[in-house]
């Protein structure tokens, strides 16, 4: 039995099989990284491509934005707060990443800025086009992974403020060896 029959078959939201899905994600994305290290833009397209079109992909996207994310209970444009499961299958079904996308307008909303009394303006996009961009940010992101610097810890996936410094700390340890072994 083929894998799409298998996930097809999965109608009620509690039953799916979140860790299966996001394994099948996790090998595209490292076949994406693996292309990109190698320089084959080619393969790294047909594999965005196909990862978009990826019912695992497409339901991981609409889970994120539905139930994980922070802005979850946040309405946009269209009004729309919580989905109910039925919803939220149907939303992952009309997923559709093409050139030709327009975003729907978003709400815009002010914000206090922290620390003073002026205000922000913060757009709020639909469920839609929420879930869309964390689709489309499933595939780039592994390509992009293989492209920076190694070194680099901003605004990276599983990366942070505490990685850079342990790395400070490994390198002025290593520096402060390599002066004593040079002294001696």
């Amino acid at each position: 039995m083929s894998r799409n029959i298998v996930e097809r078959q999965v109608y009620d939201w509690k039953a799916v099989p979140w860790r299966k899905l996001e394994r099948i994600v996790f090998k595209l994305q490292k076949r994406i990284y693996r292309a990109a290290e190698e320089g084959n833009k080619r393969k790294v397209r047909r594999l965005q491509g196909l990862l978009n079109r990826s019912w695992s992909a497409k339901m991981i996207a609409v889970r994120q934005v539905t139930q994980q994310n922070q802005g979850k209970k946040t309405a946009g444009v269209d009004g729309v707060i919580a989905l109910s499961p039925v919803k939220r299958q149907e939303l992952a079904r009309q997923l559709k990443v093409t050139r030709k996308a327009k975003a729907k307008p978003t709400r815009r909303v002010w914000i206090p800025k922290p620390g003073r009394d002026e205000k922000r303006p913060l757009g709020i996009p639909t469920m839609y086009d929420r879930a869309l961009q964390g689709l489309v940010k499933q595939s780039l992101e592994p390509e992009w992974e293989a492209y920076m610097e190694a070194n680099s810890y901003g605004f990276r996936p599983g990366r942070g403020c505490h990685d850079a410094i342990g790395a400070i700390s490994s390198w002025t340890k290593l520096i402060a060896q390599n002066r004593e072994n040079l002294l001696y």
